[in-house]
C-alpha cells in the first residue's frame, strides 16, 4: 500500500465539476497564420535579374539544402559571368540560418515573412522549391531577412594597390606598381567567395579560386602549382593580363571584383624563381619521343606551345626574328608597366622544359620554311603583330611620321631616337597610352617637362584603353583630345613637320555598324607639333611565307584561318596567337595550349 493519504486525492466528485463550463461562452480562438517579427526567416525569395547563378550560396550552406538548377531559356554568358542555373531549396534540410543570404554577391537572395506552405499536405516533396521574385504564393509576401550593412558578408573593396606618385614615375621607367604587400594579399585573397565564375570566363580556364584560397592560407607554393596548371606567363599575366576574370567576378555586381591579376602576380613574386621552376616543371616527361617540332614566334603562344610539348618529350625548337623572346609582351609594352627581368624569369622556365629559343633568326632568310618542314615533325606559326598599321591621311609618309610599335620597339632595345618636343599621337587603345606615356618619361628625362597630345575618333569614356592607363597618362601630364578625326599632316615651307589637322567626329558608324566616320570640317584642330605617332592598329608580317604558301592557306580577313584545333588548311602547318585572334596575352596563352595537344596528339599517332 502506498503511503500517500486518500484524503490527499480529492473527491470522487470532482470530475463532475466540468460540467459548470457547458454553459459558459467559448474563449478559444480558430488557428491562423500570426504576423512574423520583422526579421522573421521564413521561404526565400529570388530576383532572378540579379541573380547571375553563381552557386555561392549552395557552397555556403552547411545542410546541402541548395541545388542549382539549369533553367531552359535563361542566358549564360562566361564572359560577363552569367550562367543559366537558379538554386532550388530543400526545405527538409535547410534550418533557414541565412548564411546564403548574408554572402550572395548580387543581394538577389533574400528571406521572406511567409512560413506557411499550403502544398504540402498535397505533396510531399513540394518542399524543394525554385524560389523567384513572387515568394511561395505569388507575391503575398514581405520581405524578412535580407541583406544589409549588418548582414552581409561579403566586402565589396578591394585592396589599393599601392603605386609610385605621378611626379616620382614620370622621370623613370621604373615599375609604377608596387604590389601587394603579406597583409594587403590576404586581406584580399579573404574577399573570395568561390564561385568559379573567373575559371569559366579565362580563355586559359586558370584555376583562380584555387590559387586565391592558396595564397588565404598562406600555402603560397601551392598557389603557383595551381597557376602554372595553365599558364606558363604567370609573372607576365600578373602584371598585363587583359583580365577577363575579373570582369565576370561575381563580387563586382555590387562591388568591385576580386584582384585575380594582382594576388597572381603577388604569389609569383613571393616564391623563389628556382622553386618556382622546380614547381612548374613536376611531370616533365624524362623520355624523349624522338618528334621534333619547329616553332616560329617567341611570343606567348609560340612559347607556351613550346613548353606544353617539351614536358611531353618532344625536342622543340623556337625561332625568333628579334634579339630577345617575349614577343609583343617585351616589344611592345613599357618597361614601367612589364619589367624585363619578370619577362626573363617566366622564358628561364621554359627554356628549363628543354626548349631550345634560337634569336636574330629570321625565317626566309637565314632558314626557308620548306627546310623547316623536311627537319621537323610539325611546324607551328605563332607570329606576333609588329607591324604597326598606317592612317594614310595626306602627308602621313613624312620622316617624322612613326608607327608606335616601331619606337616602343627602339625604346625596349634602349637604340638612340630624337625624342620629340612636341608629339602628337592618333589612336586611343592601350598601344597609344603606352607610346604616349613612354615618350612622356624621355621628354621629362631630356627637356625637363612633358607635351603629348593623344588624338582619337571615339569619346574618352569610349576609348579602347584601359581606364587605368587613361588615368594614369592624364595623372603624367599627357592632354587627351577626344572626337578628333586625323585629316592630315601640317608641312611647312622648308617641309617641316608642324602640326596635325583634325576634324571634329559627329559619327563613327554608319547604320549598318560599317566603319564609316562623319566629320564636322567647322570643327578643324590644327595640334603643333614636330612628331606624329600612328597607334590605330598592327598587323603581321606574313612575308615570310612565299607567295605559294599564302595563295594555298586560307584566310580570315588578314587573318590565318584555323580549325579548332588550330591548323590550318595545310595539315603540317599550325597557328596561334595574335595573327589568329588579335593582340591578348592571356588568349594567346591558350592558344598555345590548344594547338601544343593537337600537335602532340598528332605526333603520338604517328610513333604507334
Amino acid at each position: 500500500m502506498s503511503d500517500i493519504d486518500y484524503k490527499d486525492r480529492g473527491s470522487l466528485l470532482n470530475p463532475l465539476k466540468s460540467f459548470a463550463f457547458f454553459g459558459r461562452p467559448a474563449v478559444t480562438e480558430a488557428i491562423e497564420p500570426r504576423p512574423a517579427s520583422d526579421n522573421y526567416r521564413g521561404f526565400h525569395v529570388n530576383d532572378w535579374t540579379k541573380c547571375v547563378g553563381c552557386s555561392t550560396c549552395q557552397k555556403v550552406c552547411d545542410n546541402a539544402a541548395i541545388t542549382m538548377v539549369r533553367i531552359p531559356g535563361l542566358i549564360a554568358d562566361p564572359v560577363k559571368g552569367i550562367r543559366d542555373e537558379r538554386p532550388a531549396i530543400d526545405y527538409g534540410r535547410c534550418c533557414w540560418c541565412g548564411l546564403c543570404v548574408d554572402i550572395c554577391p548580387t543581394g538577389s537572395l533574400a528571406l521572406s515573412r511567409e512560413y506557411v506552405h499550403t502544398c504540402v499536405d498535397a505533396e510531399l516533396d513540394s518542399y524543394f522549391v525554385l524560389p523567384d521574385s513572387s515568394g511561395m504564393h505569388g507575391q503575398h509576401f514581405e520581405k524578412g531577412w535580407a541583406k544589409t550593412a549588418d548582414a552581409d558578408l561579403v566586402d565589396l573593396d578591394r585592396q589599393k594597390m599601392p603605386e609610385m606618385e605621378p611626379e616620382q614615375r614620370i622621370g623613370n621607367f621604373a615599375e609604377m606598381l608596387l604590389g601587394y604587400d603579406d597583409q594587403q594579399a590576404l586581406l584580399e585573397a579573404s574577399r573570395c567567395v568561390q564561385c568559379g565564375m573567373c575559371h569559366d570566363a579565362c580563355p586559359t580556364h586558370m584555376h583562380a579560386p584555387e590559387y586565391i584560397r592558396a595564397i588565404w592560407e598562406g600555402k603560397l607554393e601551392e598557389a603557383v602549382a595551381w597557376i602554372y596548371q595553365t599558364n606558363p606567363f604567370a609573372h607576365i599575366c600578373g602584371r598585363v593580363c587583359t583580365r577577363r576574370c575579373e570582369d565576370a567576378c561575381s563580387i563586382g555586381h555590387r562591388g568591385e571584383p576580386i584582384a585575380i591579376r594582382w594576388l597572381k602576380r603577388y604569389a609569383m613574386d613571393a616564391v623563389p624563381h628556382e622553386r618556382v621552376k622546380q614547381i612548374a616543371l613536376a611531370g616533365k616527361v624524362d623520355t624523349p619521343t624522338g618528334k621534333r617540332v619547329a616553332i616560329i614566334g617567341g611570343g606567348p603562344a609560340g612559347l607556351t606551345a613550346a613548353f606544353d610539348l617539351a614536358k611531353k618529350g618532344h625536342a622543340v625548337t623556337v625561332f625568333e626574328a628579334l634579339a630577345e623572346p617575349g614577343g609583343m609582351t617585351r616589344w611592345g609594352i613599357p618597361e614601367y608597366r612589364l619589367p624585363y627581368d619578370r619577362i626573363d624569369r617566366d622564358i628561364d622556365v621554359i627554356r628549363s622544359a628543354g626548349v631550345d629559343i634560337r634569336c636574330n633568326v629570321r625565317i626566309g632568310q637565314d632558314i626557308t620554311l620548306d627546310q623547316l618542314r623536311a627537319g621537323h615533325d610539325a611546324v607551328l606559326l605563332a607570329l606576333g603583330l609588329q607591324q604597326g598599321r598606317q592612317t594614310r591621311i595626306p602627308h602621313s609618309e613624312h620622316e617624322k611620321v612613326f608607327r608606335a610599335v616601331d619606337l616602343l620597339n627602339k625604346i625596349t632595345a634602349n637604340e638612340p631616337f630624337d625624342v620629340p618636343h612636341c608629339a602628337v599621337v592618333i589612336g586611343g587603345g592601350n598601344v597609344a597610352m603606352d607610346i604616349a606615356r613612354s615618350l612622356a618619361r624621355l621628354q621629362k628625362q631630356q627637356y625637363g617637362q612633358v607635351n603629348v597630345v593623344v588624338t582619337a575618333l571615339e569619346e574618352q569614356q569610349h576609348f579602347m584603353a584601359d581606364p587605368d592607363e587613361i588615368k594614369e597618362a592624364l595623372e603624367e601630364g599627357i592632354v587627351i583630345r577626344d572626337q578628333c578625326g586625323p585629316q592630315g599632316c601640317e608641312i611647312d615651307a622648308a617641309g617641316k613637320l608642324v602640326g596635325l589637322k583634325t576634324w571634329k567626329v559627329l559619327s563613327i558608324f554608319d547604320e549598318n555598324k560599317r566603319f564609316a566616320p562623319r566629320y564636322d570640317e567647322a570643327g578643324e584642330t590644327i595640334h603643333a607639333c614636330d612628331t606624329v605617332i600612328e597607334a590605330i592598329g598592327q598587323s603581321a608580317d606574313t612575308s615570310l611565307l612565299g607567295d605559294t604558301l599564302t595563295e594555298a592557306l586560307e584566310w580570315n580577313r588578314g587573318r590565318i584561318k584555323v580549325d579548332a584545333d588550330g591548323r590550318t588548311s595545310e595539315a603540317w602547318l599550325w597557328s596561334a596567337g595574335d595573327m589568329v585572334n588579335g593582340p591578348d596575352v592571356v588568349h594567346a596563352v591558350a592558344d598555345g595550349h590548344r594547338v601544343a595537344t593537337s600537335i602532340d596528339a598528332v605526333l603520338m599517332e604517328q610513333k604507334k
